[in-house]
């Protein structure tokens, strides 16, 4: 029934797709006579050309194919014959028989190159032969891995020719010394080498970083990057690779414009970023993340190994991503896996040991100035110290047991920790069979510690191991079979206390308080844990994760229907599962030692009994299921050279199960048409329509179109005189519209809800005094039936720039997005209304603008060094411009309408208060004219001092106001260094974050709650006193217990979290081939060594500015040292 609802929503679009189909298609009709086509898949052209000379037909087949043409310096006069040719789905073999066969010319292939040459050539060459000069060498990329099928030609004369084999070597006789070999190949900037005397001449090839771009991976599908008129970025999977994580979106952030990412914890398995494409654009967290599609499937990025991945590419404007409708709103990431290549196969394996190391910890006070803080303070308002003799002996280190000085970090926390990966990569293949597989194994220690009497480990660790095998399979010459198979098992084995838990305890645990463990074996607690028995006596639970991913696709050529026409069916299944098993333990616990007897054994009383064994239990247990298939017709064809026709019409539908009452299911069609003139002008159309299972009939679906548009400039006549100097100028625009139906977990939201999810609280009562109570059904979610798409309307400008024959690559978007019809529930409505819950409702609008900037230069000097520099720039701010809020804030400085989503808030401090602003000091009493504070009863000098935004005379909630910015930084930027010189490589990126705010927990103040509880950070003595009183301190007045004026959210508090890292640091040196010339099994070896995280520089150094904690207390991000190998067979 959803399926047949669909078709009949549209077909009024279906028509109009038809019509704008048939509008492309027909004005090119006149041109069939003179024509070019080639299938790239089959490797098969149809030409068709009336009196045109062969230099014109082979340009053109150069121009849009993977081949080569070389010519001999005699061949011109036969290259401007004209003739006639009609051949249809032939190989090019079969095309240039038919080409040649009136001209006089012959013709040598080899792999992409063709030698075009008179039929005299074998001679000539055989007389080189016999009086040259022979010089062997080998050719290589820039890494030093052996190139396949390099033409080395010599120079006015190709007839003297030759190809590197599988290893890279090559052979070529050349008439004399001061001959001049030319060597070139696919994707690499042409060089030229003089013979001279040498016998040998090996030569290292360069990227054309131009080539290697031409072919860009878009939604369902790819296309050639003069073409590309959406905002798309595209990242080398090598740049995903830098460092040993575990986690692919830890490595996004500077390295990929446009993508805003922070990590905000070490801990191994939780360690993934929080990343935003363009930034945040609504206030609601269900619809802010991204649409992640590998192979096409929506899977999760963190659980693939970058050694899977073949390309990555960042759907960001609606242009780019509106064909995917309701998932597109958040931008996409396209990720396809690797795929195996013709030629025997290759193997590579490569290994990392890495040493790791928190960036930075919080450093606290020992034990003994600890309490003479706690003392001070104490003298400071006018009490008696109480610790003086504790501190002495402490300082002096008079029984541990009785007076101990714990660093509770160090306690639980080793200062080093580890992590691996091992790799194996295997590709090959046939013209008809390809495959390839990756297999890696990733294991990770964490820093906690473990008590090792026991046989049993609480630490962290974590083991993960990927696989996946991709299989291409041409069943005949049009028809294409892909079969892909992969998955992950992984283990994670902890105490079973929460790791968050503990190191927010060890933060307020105090120094003093009592020992980890006394000596004679027995564990101290008091009200407050022992977060050392927590992190090391509690048992350890062990999670279980297993996945498989699997796809399967046909693709059917219909030429024999209509030249360029395809179909394409892909179904995938995937299946996650998850347990965990538990084995607790409790140990027995004591309370703190009061003294020794007298025959010098601890005075100790139990608190309470634990266990003796470890207990066992399982939890967690979870599973899911996902089942998607697709359908695609496409169309892509060139008339008359200079017109370029591509369509694609989609069905897709996706069952997603996780053991709710009912599956999640969708389905949807999406669209593309697209015309390019003389690879000049593009125009593109693109569109999604969805249904949603959350919206009332009449409200279910969603059309959302995008139209863009581009000029290659630099393709103009006018502009080829300055083709030296600018060498790539293209303008774009686009706009459109994506949506989103993400109500955060709400189903079906047309539909009122009926729920008996009542606690005691919440019973139905009865009786005098409400004693009698029974549970019942009530009524739950109020059914919306107008509730509808949100909307997202998007506008992007961008120009990119090449200069000097495409050194430089830099690349500028302009963003503009805005979206309206955010869900939210009806904050305004008040509870008297009767609604156990605020009904939803279409009411939000959020704007987001921004800037994004890309920079690539790459430089050859000479033979030997090679420098590629990088930068990129992305900005993004958001601000609400409409949201439902409670009407006692509508209209005041309190409201979240007019500000950036997330906004803190607190109040603006003025200072600390001197004696000056008061009547009379013992009182407390303020002079007239200053605002009274309602957050105690008695203030005094060195207390914050706040403003009285409203003006009312006193300062309390009222005057809360937006201060400073957000947690999530509106700036992520990187730049970066890569060189290579002879066989050694070094890279470098440092990557920095901007306008990123956080405001310090009122926990960090000492003494907060009179030495119970709470760390002291080192710079304690950083404060107000009478001695001292400076407005230019980090602490107010300190009090002995909390003092509610001064731990107010303020801008006292405010930090800026900017900083700046070295992200990663590279060194790798290839090892000479001659060290295996005896052995033809070992095509390169490479060894490196890899810093992460190693530099940082901000002006917060309590603890990493990374870290979104108040305190610091969490789980450390860490910086670690690596040395690895890699070997390629």
């Amino acid at each position: 029934m959803v399926k047949k609802s669909i078709f009949l929503h549209l077909k009024k679009r279906l028509k109009l797709f038809c019509i704008i189909n048939v509008f492309f298609m027909i004005p090119f009709s006149s041109f069939g006579a003179n024509s070019i086509s080639w299938n790239s898949e089959e490797d098969l052209f149809s030409v068709q050309y009336e009196n045109a000379t062969v230099k014109d037909i082979l340009d053109y087949i150069e121009k849009h194919s993977k081949y080569i043409f070389i010519y001999s310096a005699n061949v011109q006069k036969n290259l401007n014959n004209k003739v006639s040719i009609s051949v249809s789905n032939k190989k090019i073999d079969a095309v240039l028989k038919e080409l040649f066969s009136e001209t006089g010319l012959n013709y040598k292939m080899s792999g992409r190159q063709i030698t075009i040459s008179v039929p005299e050539a074998p001679k000539v060459q055989q007389t080189i032969q016999q009086k040259g000069i022979k010089v062997t060498g080998n050719v290589s990329d820039e890494k030093g891995e052996p190139l396949i099928g390099v033409t080395i030609i010599l120079k006015n004369d190709s007839t003297v020719h030759a190809l590197t084999d599988m290893n890279g070597n090559y052979s070529i006789i050349v008439p004399e010394r001061k001959s001049v070999l030319s060597f070139r190949y696919i994707g690499f900037v042409p060089k030229e080498e003089v013979v001279n005397n040498r016998k040998v001449v090996n030569v290292q090839m360069v990227e054309d970083v131009g080539q290697l771009d031409e072919v860009v991976v878009v939604a369902y599908g790819a296309q050639k990057k003069e073409s590309v008129v959406g905002s798309i970025t595209t990242i080398e999977p090598a740049k995903l690779k830098v460092s040993t994580t575990r986690s692919i979106s830890n490595n996004l952030a500077g390295t990929v414009a446009g993508v805003l990412a922070v990590q905000r914890s070490g801990e191994p398995g939780y360690d993934n970023s929080s990343f935003w494409i363009r930034g945040i654009s609504t206030f609601q967290d269900a619809g802010q993340n991204p649409l992640v599609l590998i192979d096409g499937i929506e899977r999760d990025l963190n659980n693939i190994d970058p050694e899977e991945i073949e390309s990555f590419s960042v759907l960001k404007d609606a242009a780019a991503s509106a064909v995917y409708g309701v998932r597109g709103a958040n931008g996409v990431i396209l990720i396809n896996t690797k795929r195996g290549q013709v030629g025997k196969p290759r193997v590579t394996v490569k290994a990392e040991f890495a040493a790791t190391q928190p960036v930075k910890l919080p450093e606290y006070l020992g034990a003994a100035d600890y309490m003479q803080v706690l003392d001070d303070i104490l003298m400071d308002t006018g009490q008696q110290p109480k610790y003086t003799d504790r501190i002495a002996k402490t300082r002096a280190g008079y029984d541990p047991d009785l007076y101990p000085d714990v660093n509770w970090m160090d306690a639980i926390a080793n200062d080093y920790a580890s992590n691996q990966r091992v790799t194996v990569d295997i590709s090959g293949g046939t013209e008809t069979l390809r495959y390839s597989f990756v297999a890696a194994a990733y294991n990770e220690r964490g820093i906690l510690k473990r008590d090792k009497s026991y046989d049993w480990d609480p630490t962290i660790k974590l083991q993960r191991y990927n696989v996946r095998s991709n299989v291409d399979l041409k069943l005949s010459p049009t028809t294409q079979l892909r079969f892909n198979i992969g998955g992950y098992l992984q283990d994670r084995n902890s105490t079973t206390k929460d790791i968050s838990q503990i190191f927010q305890k060890a933060f307020v645990a105090v120094p003093h308080a009592f020992p980890a463990q006394y000596s004679s074996g027995q564990i101290p607690t008091t009200e407050e844990p022992n977060v050392w028995a927590w992190a090391t006596q509690s048992g350890y639970k062990r999670r279980s994760d297993s996945k498989i991913e699997t796809l399967f696709s046909v693709e059917q050529d219909l030429k024999f229907l209509l030249p360029g026409l395809k179909v394409k069916g892909t179904f995938s299944f995937d299946r996650f599962s998850s347990g965990t098993v538990s084995r607790g333990k409790t140990p027995d616990y004591y309370v703190p030692a009061t003294g020794r007897d007298d025959e010098g054994n601890l005075i100790i009383a139990s608190k309470s009994n634990g266990t003796n064994f470890l207990d066992y239990s399982k939890s967690g247990d979870y599973g899911n299921k996902s089942v998607y298939m697709e359908a695609t017709l496409s169309y892509d064809r060139t008339f008359a050279e200079k017109h370029s026709v591509a369509a694609m019409l989609l069905f897709n539908r996706r069952n997603y199960d996780d053991g709710s009452k009912l599956p999640y299911r969708n389905q949807g069609l999406a669209g593309r048409a697209s015309y390019t003139y003389s690879g000049k002008y593009v125009g593109e159309f693109n569109f999604g329509y969805n249904g949603s299972e959350n919206f009332a009939k009449g409200k279910r679906y969603g059309f959302f179109p995008s139209g863009a548009i581009g000029w290659i400039v630099s393709e103009e006549a006018f502009m080829q005189p300055l083709r030296k100097v600018i060498s790539k100028l293209k303008l774009r625009a686009s706009y459109g519209q994506v949506g989103n139906a993400n109500l955060g977990g709400r189903r079906f939201a047309y539909l009122s809800t009926i729920t008996d999810d009542y606690d005691t609280l919440n019973m139905y009562k009865w009786g005098l005094d409400s004693s009698y109570g029974l549970t019942g059904m009530a009524e739950g979610e109020f059914a919306v039936q107008d509730l509808t798409w949100e909307i997202v309307n998007k506008m992007n400008l961008g120009v990119e720039l090449g200069f000097l024959n495409g050194m430089i690559d830099l690349q500028l978007d302009y963003f503009d997005e805005r979206r309206k019809d955010i869900f939210m529930p009806r904050e305004s409505v008040p509870m008297t209304a009767g609604f156990m819950k605020q009904p939803w409702k279409n009411f939000g609008k959020v704007t987001n603008q921004g800037v994004e900037v890309s920079l690539n230069v790459n430089k050859q000097f000479g033979k030997d060094l090679f420098v590629s520099l990088m930068g990129t720039f992305t900005y993004a701010h958001n601000e609400i411009t409409e949201k439902d809020e409670p009407s006692a804030v509508v209209g005041t400085n309190r409201a979240e309408t007019g500000h950036p989503v997330g906004q803190l808030t607190g109040y603006i401090a003025e200072g600390l208060f001197t004696e000056d602003d008061f009547e009379d000091v013992s009182t407390g009493k303020l002079k007239e004219g200053i605002p009274t504070q309602s957050f105690v009863s008695k203030l005094r000098p060195g207390d914050i001092r706040y403003r009285d935004v409203n003006g009312d005379g006193k300062v309390d909630v009222f005057d809360k106001s937006p201060i400073g910015g957000t947690k999530d930084p509106e700036i992520v930027y990187g730049f970066g260094l890569n060189m290579k010189y002879k066989d050694l490589d070094f890279g470098a990126l440092f990557q920095g974050i901007g306008r990123s705010w956080n405001i310090l927990g009122s926990s960090i103040i000492p003494g907060a709650n009179r030495g119970v509880t709470g760390n002291m950070f080192t710079n304690a003595n950083d404060r107000w006193t009478v001695d001292n009183p400076s407005q230019n301190v980090f602490y107010p007045r300190l009090d002995d217990g909390i003092n509610s004026n001064n731990n107010q959210p303020s801008t006292w508090w405010l930090r800026n979290m900017s900083f700046l890292r070295l992200k990663n640091i590279e060194l790798g040196y290839s090892l000479p081939k001659n060290l295996w010339r005896n052995t033809t099994v070992i095509s390169g070896i490479r060894l490196f060594v890899r810093g992460t995280n190693l530099l940082t520089f901000s002006k917060f150094d309590l603890w990493d500015p990374e870290v979104e904690n108040t305190t610091g207390a969490a789980y450390p991000i860490m910086k670690s040292l690596s040395a690895g190998f890699e070997i390629k067979f």
